[in-house]
């Protein structure tokens, strides 16, 4: 039984069910005006299409909790528009197209474990670890001895994604990805 939620309860990360779709708290704030009742300011993401809204609730309204499933999957290969990802404990395979994978196609590679994230058995988003280490396999030679990160040159990388990384970064060299913003953060090797 999913738990319900009293809007005055809402806080960042809280996923829940309204009109028929789930939503998750990115911003809230209770506000309480001088003259009338307090409410509660919050900024909504529709966690299946993505959508962002901003909705102001009553603190005593209540909405069920939604209940998102997450497992554990390894993403294996792709095949046209079907990617195909194994449940590491059943090793049944489950395919999935470009709209459910989201931005994090750009992130994953072979053979990498991801979480799926489902609600009642439809999977609506693909999670790739935090921190990605992917190698580069093109990017304008830079020079040795240049170590200032105030400025960048591009680099591709071996699963397609193209970012901005310092100039002594060389191809072949395998980098740290921060998946949340899909900056740069190191190099590995």
């Amino acid at each position: 039984m999913a738990e319900v939620y009293m809007a005055g309860d809402f806080r960042n990360g809280t996923t829940f069910e309204m009109d028929g779709n789930v939503f998750k708290v990115v911003e809230f704030q209770h506000v309480k005006p001088g003259k009338g009742s307090a409410f509660v300011r919050t900024k909504l993401k529709n966690v299946i299409s993505g959508a962002v809204i901003e909705k102001t609730f009553n603190p005593s309204e209540k909405y069920p909790g939604a209940e998102i499933e997450k497992k554990e999957m390894q993403y294996l290969y792709n095949d046209e528009d079907l990617y195909y990802f194994m449940d590491n404990e059943t090793y049944e395979q489950m395919p999935l197209n470009k709209e459910q994978l989201g931005d994090a196609l750009k992130y994953i590679k072979e053979n990498m474990n991801v979480k799926i994230l489902s609600f009642k058995g439809n999977v609506f988003a693909v999670e790739p670890p935090m921190f990605v280490e992917l190698e580069v396999t093109y990017t304008e030679p830079g020079f040795a001895g240049n170590t200032t990160t105030t400025s960048g040159k591009p680099a591709k990388l071996e699963n397609g994604l193209e970012i901005l990384v310092p100039l002594f970064v060389n191809i072949g060299d395998i980098v740290k990805i921060d998946t949340r913003t899909g900056d740069y953060m190191e190099r590995v090797n």
